[in-house]
C-alpha cells in the first residue's frame, strides 16, 4: 500500500506532462503554471481530510497532475523569459526552489510528529506554497515567445525591455521574428492534436535528435536511483541501522538540505562550466557512491546481530516470530535473515549491547511492548550496524554529487534543445519519460530490497547509472550560452561525442 499510493502521484505526473506540453503550446506558459497551482491545491485538500486511504489516492492523483504539469512547464517558462548568459542559473534557481521546498517538507513533518492529526496536517499544509504561487503568478508576464507566436508583437517586445539592456532588445526581436517565421512556414507540418504532433516531432531530424538528448538526460537522473532516496530516505536510513523514526526522520532533512545546497552549486556552475560536463561528472560521483553504499550495505548485513533461541523465547513463544520457531537451522539465524524471513518478524536487541545476539520477535503490539519495556531497541527495517554512520555520510555524498548536475540539469537541457513550436511537445514527452522512469523506481524499490536486500539494489542502480552515463557522452550535446536558434543549427548539422564545451559541435548521431 505504501508503495502504491507514493506512486499515485507519479502516475499523476506522467498524465500531467503529457498533457502539459499540448496545454503549454495551446493557452501559453503562465495558464499552464495557475492550473497546475490549482490542481495541487484541490489534491493536498483532499488528501488533509480524507478518511479513508482512496481519498489520499485521489488526492495524490490531483496533485501528480499539477506538479506533471508543472515540472515541464516551470523550467520552460523561466527558460523563455531569460537572457541566454544567465538562463541556465536562473533555471537551476527552479531546481533550488524544488529542492529547497523538499527540505522544508521533512522540517514541517518534523514538526507535526508530536502534533494531533499529525499526517493531516503535513498533507494539508502543501496547498500553501500552491495558493501563494497561484496568487503571484497573476502579476507575472506571458512568456515573450510565445507572445509573439500570437502575434502579440508589441507585448512580447514589452517583456522584452524589462529583460534586456536597450541596445540589445532589437536584436533579440529581430532573432524572434526569423526564429519564428520559419517555423510558421511550417506550420501545418506540426499538426493539430497531440498524437499527430508527437508523430511529427519523432519525423523532424533536428526534432528527434532534441528528444534522443531530452529523454536520455530525464530518463538517466530517475535511474541513479534518486527519488528512492527521496521519497524513502527515513527507511533507507532505518535500514543503515537506525531504529528510531524520529532520528531517521531528521538524517533525512539533513539529505534533503544538501540536495538543496546542490542547487545553489548548479546556479554557480552550471552556465560557466557547461550543461554537458556537469552530467558527466555527477554521473561519475553518483557510479561510485552507489557502489561504495552497496558494499557498505552488504556488510552490514553480512555483520548483523545473531539470533538467540533463550533471547527470542523470554516473553513467551506467543511473542516469538513463528517463521523463527519452525526454521530447521534457527541457530544460523541473524537479525538480518529475521527481518527477511516474514513481514511478521521484527529484531530485539540485546539489553546491554545491541550487537550481541538478540531477539527475532513477531511483529506486533505486545511484542514491542516488552522489548521497549525492558529499555531495549526494536528494529523493524534494519539492523543494528557499526557502519551506519557511514552508509549515511555515504547518502549525504551521493546526494551532493548529484544535485548540482543530474539533480538540475536534465531540467535546463530540456528547456532549451528543442525548436520553439515544438517545445511543448518536446517538453511533454521527455517529462513523460522522466515521470514514467520515476514511478517504475519509485513502485519497485521496496519490493527489490525485499528480494536483492539494500545491497543489491544499489549496486543495480550503479549498473543503470553506467549506462546513463554511456548515453549521456554519445547523445547530448552542449547548450551553455546558446541563443535557441544556435542549438537549433547545432542539432541540424548532428553531434559528435566530446567532453570539452564548445559553442558548436558537429558530426552525426
Amino acid at each position: 500500500m505504501q508503495e502504491t499510493i507514493v506512486s499515485m502521484a507519479v502516475a499523476g505526473a506522467i498524465i500531467g506532462a503529457a498533457v502539459g506540453g499540448w496545454i503549454n503550446d495551446k493557452f501559453g506558459r503562465k495558464k499552464s503554471i495557475l492550473m497546475a497551482d490549482f490542481l495541487f491545491f484541490v489534491g493536498a485538500i483532499i488528501m488533509a481530510v480524507s478518511v479513508a486511504p482512496w481519498m489520499i489516492i485521489i488526492g495524490r492523483i490531483f496533485v501528480g497532475l499539477g506538479v506533471g504539469m508543472a515540472s515541464m512547464t516551470s523550467p520552460l517558462y523561466i527558460s523563455e523569459s531569460s537572457p541566454a548568459r544567465i538562463r541556465g542559473a536562473l533555471v537551476s534557481t527552479n531546481g533550488l526552489l524544488i529542492t529547497g521546498g523538499q527540505f522544508l517538507s521533512y522540517l514541517i513533518n518534523l514538526a507535526f510528529t508530536k502534533a494531533p492529526g499529525t499526517w493531516r496536517w503535513m498533507l494539508g499544509v502543501a496547498s500553501v506554497p500552491a495558493f501563494v504561487q497561484f496568487i503571484l503568478m497573476l502579476s507575472l508576464p506571458e512568456s515573450p515567445r510565445w507572445l509573439y507566436r500570437q502575434n502579440k508583437v508589441d507585448e512580447a517586445r514589452a517583456i522584452l525591455e524589462r529583460i534586456y539592456p536597450e541596445n540589445e532588445v532589437e536584436d533579440e526581436m529581430k532573432a524572434l521574428q526569423s526564429s519564428i517565421e520559419a517555423e510558421k512556414a511550417e506550420e501545418n507540418s506540426i499538426g493539430d492534436n497531440i498524437f499527430s504532433q508527437v508523430k511529427n516531432a519523432w519525423s523532424n531530424k533536428i526534432v528527434r535528435r532534441g528528444l534522443y538528448a531530452g529523454i536520455t538526460v530525464q530518463v538517466a537522473q530517475q535511474f541513479v536511483g534518486i527519488n528512492t532516496v527521496m521519497y524513502y530516505s527515513p527507511t533507507i536510513v532505518q535500514l543503515a541501522g537506525y531504529a528510531s523514526k524520529s532520528t531517521a526522520l531528521a538524517l533525512s532533512l539533513v539529505t534533503s538540505g544538501l540536495n538543496a545546497l546542490g542547487s545553489i552549486v548548479s546556479m554557480m556552475t552550471v552556465d560557466r562550466y557547461g550543461r554537458r560536463k556537469l552530467m558527466l561528472l555527477s554521473m561519475i560521483g553518483i557510479i561510485a557512491c552507489l557502489v561504495a553504499l552497496s558494499i557498505v550495505f552488504f556488510e552490514a548485513a553480512s555483520h548483523s546481530p545473531a539470533i538467540s533461541m533463550v533471547e527470542s523465547t523470554q516473553y513467551g513463544r506467543n511473542s516469538t516470530c513463528s517463521s523463527y520457531l519452525t526454521a530447521q537451522e534457527p541457530s544460523s539465524w541473524s537479525c538480518t535473515k529475521c527481518l527477511k524471513a516474514a513481514s511478521d518478524c521484527s529484531f530485539c536487541a540485546h539489553g546491554s549491547n545491541k550487537y550481541l545476539p538478540g531477539a527475532c520477535l513477531a511483529k506486533n503490539d505486545a511484542a514491542e511492548d516488552f522489548c521497549r519495556g525492558d529499555h531495549r531497541t526494536w528494529y523493524e527495517d534494519g539492523c543494528p550496524s557499526k557502519v551506519g554512520g557511514f552508509a549515511v555520510a555515504l547518502l549525504g555524498l551521493y546526494i551532493m554529487l548529484y544535485s548540482p548536475g543530474m539533480g538540475t540539469v536534465p531540467w535546463i537541457v530540456n528547456s532549451e534543445i528543442y525548436p520553439l513550436k515544438y517545445r511543448g511537445i518536446g517538453g511533454g514527452i521527455a517529462a513523460v519519460s522522466n515521470w514514467v522512469s520515476n514511478l517504475i523506481v519509485s513502485e519497485t524499490f521496496l519490493t527489490l530490497t525485499e528480494a536483492l536486500g539494500s545491497a543489491g539494489t544499489f549496486l543495480l542502480f550503479a549498473g543503470f547509472s553506467l549506462i546513463g552515463l554511456v548515453a549521456i557522452y554519445l547523445v547530448v550535446p552542449e547548450t551553455k550560452g546558446l541563443p535557441f536558434e544556435e542549438v537549433e543549427k547545432m542539432l541540424e548539422k548532428g553531434y559528435k561525442p566530446s567532453i570539452r564545451s564548445k559553442k558548436k559541435e558537429v558530426g552525426r548521431v
